[in-house]
């Protein structure tokens, strides 16, 4: 009896514990990011999120490790999904990746950071560039 009602309470907080949990919402998100680099690259920028109708301007920035050559500007829109605040889009996003560009190219990419925030970005990359690297790309708010 004892065993059952010790399960029955489990479940019951369970349950409770399901509707009071946080749920995740989604944004909108804009970014303009500088790359270039030979081996070593560096990237920076700047970017907005709009979420739940206010803005937040962003920071950027980056490097990368492999094979970089050149230098690029990508101009970035999309979703981010899995927030429940603005500070959630903050953090380091890893990648590995490939892409070339000269003159206009497009460019898309999905990205997650340690807090679960998942960025779907697709827009268009300028520039004379050519990068098969691992990197790291830090978004902070302002």
């Amino acid at each position: 009896m004892r065993k059952l009602l010790g399960t029955i309470v489990a479940v019951l907080i369970g349950v409770a514990g399901l509707g009071a949990s946080a749920h995740a919402d989604d944004g909108r998100i804009a970014l303009t990011i500088f790359k270039g680099g030979w081996v070593i690259g560096g990237s920076g920028g700047s970017g907005t999120l709009v979420f739940k109708g206010r803005r937040y301007p962003l920071s950027i920035g980056g490097l990368s490790y492999g094979l970089v050559f050149g230098g690029s500007k990508a101009d970035l829109v999309g979703r981010v999904s899995n927030i429940r605040s603005p500070r959630d889009v903050a953090g380091v996003y890893g990648a590995a990746g490939a892409g070339a560009a000269i003159g206009v190219g497009a460019r898309a990419i999905l990205l997650r950071n340690e807090k679960g925030a998942v960025l779907e970005l697709s827009g268009r990359q300028v520039g004379l560039i050519a990068d098969l690297d691992l990197s790291g790309l830090a978004i902070g708010l302002q």
